[in-house]
């Protein structure tokens, strides 16, 4: 059940994520033309670590909340990551059978709310005020017997759950923390899939530089560098971040309007055998801190942006 139902919400939220995402459906297509197999290494998701009154009492809106999800579909903890210059801390979870049914890794990561400069703290926290946070425990309850609903109503976790932000608060926040002010737009949703260049089995693409060639030939505007290293065990690029338009609200009128903003990239990784103990080597199954500081960088907001000013 557990692992279906994991299933199901992946394919959910891809569907989702693809739509909005264009240069995912770009590698979708490249890979398969080719003969290809689409798996996803990962997906990533990010959140903040601030405790909140919510209808549901004192929730933390960290790797917690979204753990407590993870964990009843049958994650584990594996590894975890501490970036202190951007205040950020994360967690990835594995699937024990990960391998046998091409269940992606989790990779949640949370802002440390409290690290901040105090006003930009205060901002934040009254901001997501007026959280309403599901019940895993009263979803899974409800639903229990029904795979498909429950995959649907979890699907809705992957939202934005306060109101949006005042477009000068989402402002102010940039300025110390993009990765905050894509929360405060975003929530929940995916930060980004990606996709496994081990899994494509495609000689035409048989590793992580051939397919970020093959992406930027068709017109997908990449990552310059690709990160890490072989000898590491990990290696991975992205694309540049799609740009949105986003609600927020206007400090003068208290009404809604719209202004530009980045959501999500698409993500490639190869992984690599590292050696565990002299002559043993295993494939690489966890994260590279540095890597995973570069990407994050992917959401920051162009110069230059229309900002409607």
């Amino acid at each position: 059940m557990k692992r279906l139902l994991a299933h199901e919400l992946w394919e959910l939220l891809w569907k989702e994520y693809s739509a909005r995402v264009s240069y995912a459906q770009t590698y979708t297509k490249m890979i398969t033309s080719a003969g290809g197999t689409v798996v996803n290494d990962h997906i990533a998701f990010r959140s903040l670590r601030l405790t909140v009154d919510s209808s549901h009492g004192k929730v933390n809106l960290g790797i917690d909340y979204l753990a407590q999800l993870a964990e009843a579909l049958g994650y584990e903890a594996a590894g975890e990551y501490t970036f202190p210059e951007s205040h950020i801390y994360a967690r990835h979870y594995r699937h024990p059978q990960q391998e046998e049914y091409d269940l992606p890794k989790l990779f949640i990561s949370e802002l440390i709310v409290e690290e901040l400069p105090k006003k930009t703290a205060q901002l934040i926290e009254k901001t997501v005020s007026g959280v309403n946070l599901f019940s895993f425990s009263a979803l899974f309850d409800t639903y229990n017997r029904n795979s498909d609903r429950l995959a649907k109503e979890l699907q809705k976790v992957f939202t934005c759950p306060w109101q949006p932000p005042r477009r000068s608060v989402l402002e102010e926040v940039n300025k110390d923390t993009q990765y905050g002010a894509w929360v405060l737009l975003h929530g929940y949703a995916v930060n980004h899939f990606t996709g496994y260049v081990n899994r494509q089995n495609t000689p035409e693409y048989p590793d992580i530089d051939t397919t970020a060639r093959g992406l930027a030939n068709l017109g997908v505007p990449m990552k310059v560098e690709i990160e890490g290293d072989a000898n590491w065990g990990l290696r991975q690029t992205a694309t540049q971040a799609v740009m949105e338009i986003v609600t927020v609200l206007d400090d003068s009128t208290d009404t809604e309007i719209q202004i530009p903003w980045t959501y999500a990239y698409y993500e490639i990784a190869q992984r690599y055998p590292i050696e565990v103990e002299p002559g043993k080597f295993v494939l690489f199954d966890g994260f590279l801190g540095k890597n995973a500081q570069q990407l994050f960088e992917m959401t920051r907001l162009k110069s230059g942006i229309d900002m409607g000013k």
